[in-house]
C-alpha cells in the first residue's frame, strides 16, 4: 500500500513536471508573434493542447506507465485549466459546461492531429487541422501554416527520440522553431 501512495505521487510529480513543460512552450511569443496565433485565452488554449498532445502521443509509445502517466498530465492540465478560468472570472455555473466542452475540443483536435500525423508526408491534412483549431479558422499565410506544420512533425520526431528520463529531466523536449 505504501509503495502504491509513492507511486502515485512520483506519477503526479512527472506529471506536474510535463505539464509546466507543455506551459512554457505555449509561452513562447513565436507562435503569437510571428506566426500569427491569436493572444488571446483561446489561442493560448489551442498551443497548450498542440503540445500537450505530442506529449500524450509520445507517452503513448511509452511501455512502463506511459498511459498512466499520460493520464495524470492530462488531469493536471485541465485542473490548472480550471483554476485560470475561475482566475479570469468564469463562475461555477458555467465552469463545468465549459470544461467539459474544452474536454471534447481537446479529444476532436487530438482525433484530426493523429489522422494528420500518421498520414506520413502529407502535410496539406496538417495544415488544414492546424487553420481549423490552432488558428480558430482564420485565414493565415501558407507560409506560417508550413512552417507550424515542420514544427508540429520536427517536434513529434524529437519526442520520439527522447526516453523517459529524458523527457522528464531535460529542460528542451520540443525542436527549435524553424526559420523564416
Amino acid at each position: 500500500m505504501l509503495k502504491n501512495l509513492r507511486m502515485r505521487k512520483q506519477l503526479r510529480k512527472e506529471a506536474e513536471t510535463l505539464y509546466e513543460k507543455v506551459v512554457n512552450r505555449t509561452r513562447t511569443p513565436n507562435f503569437y508573434e510571428k506566426y500569427g496565433v491569436a493572444d488571446t485565452v483561446e489561442g493560448r488554449f489551442e498551443v497548450l493542447t498542440l503540445h500537450a498532445y505530442l506529449v500524450f502521443r509520445r507517452l503513448k509509445s511509452e511501455p512502463n506507465l506511459g498511459q498512466e502517466l499520460a493520464q495524470k498530465t492530462f488531469d493536471v492540465m485541465f485542473e490548472n485549466v480550471d483554476l485560470n478560468l475561475r482566475e479570469v472570472g468564469v463562475g461555477d455555473i458555467g465552469l463545468a459546461r465549459r470544461i467539459k466542452k474544452m474536454a471534447e475540443g481537446f479529444y476532436g483536435r487530438v482525433d484530426a492531429y493523429d489522422r494528420a500525423l500518421e498520414v506520413d508526408g502529407d502535410a496539406k491534412l496538417l495544415k488544414q487541422a492546424l487553420q481549423r483549431n490552432l488558428f480558430n479558422g482564420q485565414e493565415v499565410s501558407d507560409d506560417s501554416l508550413s512552417l507550424i506544420a515542420h514544427y508540429v512533425r520536427d517536434s513529434d520526431g524529437f519526442l520520439a527520440n527522447l526516453t523517459r528520463d529524458e523527457l522528464l529531466s531535460q529542460a528542451k523536449i520540443f525542436s527549435d522553431f524553424p526559420n523564416g
